[in-house]
């Protein structure tokens, strides 16, 4: 962020009139990529729901005071930014407000949320969203991993060069490897996952986070048979799992690995937008009793490719000493959770064992699912409903990147 010092955690909590402020930030329900609820769903129909959800929130907003929207995704149609623009249009949103997308893989929601905070930051708008959108029901597979490549660079004979299309897969078992985390480790850390999140659901904890959404549901066997259906809630979590059960399951990547479709996250589709301002903005609106949060701060690191899980490891630590906060000031944790066996380094290298309630208290991308570009707007809300239900204030949202990178960003809840 332009001209950013850091301060340490007592500045940090303080108010001022510059401060990037959040008045909303929401979600879709998560669902099974080809399975779940939102399969026959498009990516922007998804960003719609959330974008009308988010306006509605503020009736006495003028809509056409959000200066601009940039929403991360990573597989769209048209780039994602026409569509994405065209339901914003379509929600009610006018032509004034300005629309772009962002792809830095799977931290592109964060990068955009980030993108609007910096935008405010230095004067440049006063209002904008930041989100995400991803159907990877419609542009999963072969859009994921290219076939087609300039050859002296898919053979380069920088090894690094040619990591970058290595199967993320491949990436989590260099991690447990290299790093000795083992398979059952994974196993009990993905069960907890899923214990988590199937509590929180069962106790209403995303309640308020969650858009619903009226779409359609169309039987593959039967393509006439399309019916309106209302999705409420993530349908990904399964309540039942043990770690026996996901100890039968066979290595998903490498014969003799151990990153199973039980430990590793779930292929989904969603959507997710946060409405952003500067405080002096809110306060000029009267909307500063609508305030839940601020932004203070991002940093991203890059690594190497063949262990892209190590990212947040390597990004917290940085971010930390960037806002002067300590790792005893973080009182909730969202690490994306991409593969049990990165996740469960990154704890391990942060040195963050003892606080394993402290992060992704209400499950992660293992049960919830990681529709890639939403993911990060999703951590978000999860993480802002979530300080407030514990009385916490300080907050991380780390995600380790494609191609070897990690983000991290710090999180103020008002």
């Amino acid at each position: 962020m332009a001209g950013f010092v850091p301060k340490g955690v007592k500045n940090i909590l303080q108010k001022n009139p510059h401060d990037v402020v959040f008045l909303s930030a929401l979600r879709t329900p998560v669902t099974r990529a080809k399975k779940g609820g939102l399969r026959d769903a498009y990516d922007h129909e998804m960003l719609a729901a959330v974008l009308k959800a988010t306006i509605n929130k503020f009736p006495d907003l003028d809509p056409a005071k959000i200066n601009d929207i940039c929403i991360g995704t990573v597989l769209s149609e048209l780039g994602g930014s026409k569509a994405g623009r065209m339901a914003a249009n379509h929600v009610g949103i006018p032509t004034t407000t300005s629309f772009s997308t962002a792809n830095r893989a799977c931290a592109s929601g964060l990068t955009a949320i980030t993108h609007t905070a910096n935008q405010i930051a230095v004067g440049q708008i006063d209002i904008g969203i930041g989100g995400g959108m991803e159907s990877m029901t419609r542009n999963y597979g072969s859009r994921a991993i290219p076939t087609e490549l300039w050859k002296d660079m898919k053979d380069s004979a920088v090894k690094e060069a040619r990591d970058c299309i290595m199967s993320m897969g491949i990436t989590a078992e260099n991690v447990a490897e290299r790093y000795g985390v083992n398979r059952a480790d994974q196993d009990a850390f993905a069960t907890e996952s899923h214990r988590r999140a199937a509590h929180a659901r069962e106790s209403g904890f995303f309640a308020d986070e969650i858009v619903p959404v009226t779409t359609r549901w169309i039987d593959p066997e039967v393509p006439e048979s399309e019916k309106q259906v209302t999705v409420t809630q993530d349908d990904g979590i399964r309540p039942n799992t043990t770690v026996e059960k996901l100890a039968t399951m066979k290595p998903a990547f490498k014969g003799d690995g151990t990153a199973t479709a039980g430990n590793s996250s779930q292929v989904s589709d969603g959507a997710s937008a946060a409405l952003m301002m500067r405080r002096s903005t809110a306060a000029e609106l009267g909307l500063t009793s609508h305030i839940i949060g601020k932004f203070a701060g991002s940093q991203v690191v890059g690594c190497s490719p063949d262990e892209m899980g190590v990212g947040p490891a390597l990004a917290i630590p940085k971010l930390l000493a960037y806002t002067g906060v300590q790792k005893e000031d973080v009182g909730i944790w969202e690490i994306n959770e991409a593969f049990a066996s990165q996740a469960l380094y990154c704890i391990r290298k942060l040195g963050l064992e003892g606080k394993m309630d402290k992060i992704n208290p209400n499950g992660g991308a293992i049960a919830l699912g990681h529709p890639l570009g939403a993911t990060s707007g999703r951590m978000l809300a999860t993480l802002l409903h979530e300080m407030k239900r514990q009385g916490e204030q300080v907050g991380v949202i780390s995600k380790c990147i494609g191609t070897g990178m990690g983000m991290a960003s710090l999180i103020i809840r008002e």
